[in-house]
């Protein structure tokens, strides 16, 4: 009997999910009550009214309505002025 492997192996047979993020209810669409709005990596669409933020930066509905989308200047931590997206729930 042989005692060697018959085929080679691989170092690059590992894949991630995928994280499915960005923006899962449109300007006016109809929100229920924790239904995620956004699905993002960092804070760059904040929450508004009736709206929470998860750990995962998730942004989701607290009440129902229609969701409405805004801008804001933010001040930065290093005093530079952001240009940031709100989202309520309306």
């Amino acid at each position: 009997m042989a005692h060697k492997k018959a085929a080679g192996t691989t170092k690059n047979g590992r894949d991630s999910n995928p994280r499915f993020l960005g923006i899962k209810l449109a300007d006016g669409d109809v929100a229920k009550v924790g239904s995620i709005i956004v699905r993002q990596k960092g804070v760059s669409i904040m929450p508004g009214q009736n709206t929470k933020i998860g750990k995962d930066y998730t942004v989701y509905a607290v009440k129902e309505g229609k969701v409405k989308f805004a801008s804001k200047r933010k001040v930065s931590f290093d005093n530079r002025i952001e240009k940031k997206g709100i989202v309520s729930v309306i």
